[in-house]
């Protein structure tokens, strides 16, 4: 595990340079809280009853939504293993001593972790000192807040780990374009990115809580704003553990098999 530890190390480092583009993140992260929070607010105020989270529960999901962004982002800045597998230099990365599943996830959490740190904490700090009725609020009690932490851990390696099946896809593929954009709609949907999973009809919630994509950002989010606690909260865990250990094995499997048929090129 320290040749792992390392690579994660590595790049959580580099990710914690400082990049031009911060203010602008952020800038972009108050806005489309501040705008989200009002279109619910609107939405409550309007007499809207039909989903099982309350509004200062609501406001606290998209606050800290915006604070882990980037996170429970399957589609993100792995910009090197794009470049890996469509230049064909994935031929030095299966030379090197160490399983290439296990580096790019490590890779790929620690560019998820390190981008966090630098923008979640300016967002944070701001959504929890506006007036109300517009403030996060904090978890109650310190079992609610240890959960949502566990689910926060379990979601990100959930979130990687189906990041990796998309990486692997893109060995049977010309263009990473198509892949991304399908991943990124259908991921951003159905794991309440786009609008809280309990605000889906019935009927739908059903189906779409047994998929993966409820592991995701979905279940830290509503165990963080109430929305799920007790004993459903400890059930939400290990769902998440369950899907982890499925993804992970499924990833393995796939890029043992892409291995194999790897034909790189040119000199």
């Amino acid at each position: 595990m320290k040749k792992y530890f390392s690579v994660f190390r590595i790049r959580f480092i580099n990710g914690l340079q400082y990049r031009a583009v911060l203010f602008f993140t952020l800038a972009a992260r108050f806005a489309w809280g501040f705008m989200e929070v009002l279109a619910y607010t609107a939405l409550y105020r309007s007499g809207y009853a039909g989903a099982s989270m309350e509004y200062s529960q609501t406001v606290s999901y998209m606050w800290m939504q915006q604070v882990l962004f980037v996170l429970f982002s399957v589609v993100f800045s792995d910009g090197d293993i794009y470049s890996a597998i469509g230049s064909g230099s994935i031929a030095y990365e299966m030379v090197r001593p160490m399983d290439l599943y296990g580096r790019w996830f490590c890779q790929s959490a620690a560019n998820r972790v390190s981008f966090t740190l630098i923008n979640a904490l300016p967002v944070l700090v701001v959504a929890c000192i506006i007036p109300q009725p517009y403030r996060m609020t904090l978890p109650v009690g310190a079992g609610q807040f240890g959960l949502f932490l566990v689910s926060m851990v379990l979601a990100l390696g959930v979130t990687v780990a189906f990041a990796m099946l998309m990486y692997v896809s893109l060995f049977y593929t010309l263009s990473q374009r198509g892949v991304r954009i399908i991943v990124t709609a259908v991921t951003s949907f159905l794991s309440g990115g786009v609008i809280p999973l309990p605000f889906f009809p019935a009927q739908v919630l059903a189906v779409v809580e047994l998929l993966p994509f409820a592991a995701m950002q979905n279940m830290p989010l509503r165990i963080y704003s109430g929305n799920i606690a007790g004993s459903s909260a400890v059930y939400g865990v290990l769902f998440q553990l369950f899907w982890l250990v499925v993804l992970v094995f499924l990833g393995r499997l796939w890029m043992g098999r892409a291995q194999k048929k790897v034909i790189v090129q040119g000199g």
